[in-house]
């Protein structure tokens, strides 16, 4: 394959131009600088390969990965073949892994063991969100169903289904779950107390979908009588905010966060009864809570909380 090209060529014709007839009228009839010129003519020895851009990457970086890092990369891949980047990330971190999570990725890129396909989809551009400035400033709440292949026959016959209650504070992303064996307004009534028990902090706004376990705002019957739930948090001064009829996406860090539940938490799990789910979903509340995420800066829920109560005390 040819490398010359009509670029360098012409780089050829404008120095040969110039040894001939002399800078000056050269950069005249091209329309170029002098200085530009008189490089060419520095890095020209009478063959047109002479006036080639040369790479200025370095050779190597300063930076790279180890031959050892690579090796720990790539086992720590190969016995976790279904764990994904951030959890691959964090299981390396504990075995003293340093890198970012950025290096991590092009490195797992460049060895060809992270290809994921980017999305065709266009990315949704939602508009301007009020954030959070301290912790309890407002908590999202919501129920998830647990999954009914995550339960054994047994357990379906007897209890039929199992709820999670999530409340996540919209600061530092800590969350609060809960096993019930029921959907209604005492278990949420219920869950405020384990919320308040549970929640380092005080909380000042509740936000919630409609949902008739906390509202009855859209009770068929039309009654505008307050649920248990509504009027225990009139008692406690906690605000609540109900959410617009079909957006669970202004409930946005709730609903996420019980998608990830899914991904890393029911995907593989079957309980046997009401005490094992009880007791691995706390364990899970604690893994969660310290799980590094990109919103928070790669830091996980406690790090946050525990980073705002340095500054706090400062």
């Amino acid at each position: 394959m040819n490398s010359i090209t009509q670029d360098i060529l012409y780089k050829q014709s404008v120095v040969k131009y110039s040894f001939k007839h002399g800078v000056t009228k050269a950069a005249i009839k091209f329309k170029m600088h002098r200085k530009t010129i008189y490089r060419w003519r520095e890095k020209y020895d009478g063959t047109a390969k002479s006036l080639k851009n040369k790479s200025r990457c370095p050779h190597s970086h300063p930076k790279q990965h180890t031959a050892e890092e690579i090796k720990k990369i790539k086992d720590y891949k190969y016995k976790n073949k279904e764990a994904g980047l951030v959890v691959l990330w964090v299981k390396l971190r504990k075995s003293g892994y340093s890198r970012s999570i950025t290096s991590l990725y092009r490195v797992m890129q460049k060895l060809g063991i992270y290809n994921k396909a980017p999305s065709k989809k266009k990315e949704y551009e939602p508009k301007p969100y009020q954030q959070m400035t301290y912790p309890g400033e407002r908590v999202q709440i919501d129920v998830k169903y647990v999954p009914g292949k995550s339960l054994t026959e047994e357990v379906k016959e007897t209890d039929g289904r199992y709820y999670q209650y999530t409340a996540i504070d919209e600061y530092t992303r800590k969350r609060v779950l809960w096993a019930s064996k029921e959907q209604s307004t005492s278990a949420s009534t219920e869950f405020l107390k384990v919320m308040m028990r549970k929640f380092p902090f005080k909380i000042e706004c509740i936000q919630k979908d409609n949902g008739f376990e906390f509202t009855n705002r859209l009770n068929w019957q039309g009654t505008k009588k307050k649920t248990m739930f509504e009027s225990r948090l009139e008692e406690l001064g906690i605000k609540h905010k109900l959410i617009k009829p079909k957006t669970p996406r202004h409930n946005g860090k709730v609903e996420r966060s019980h998608r990830k539940d899914q991904e890393m938490f029911y995907y593989n799990k079957i309980f046997w009864s009401f005490e094992d789910f009880k007791n691995r979903l706390k364990y899970w509340e604690r893994e969660y809570n310290n799980f590094p995420m990109k919103p928070l800066g790669w830091k996980s829920p406690n790090e946050k909380l525990k980073e705002f109560e340095l500054k706090k005390s400062v």
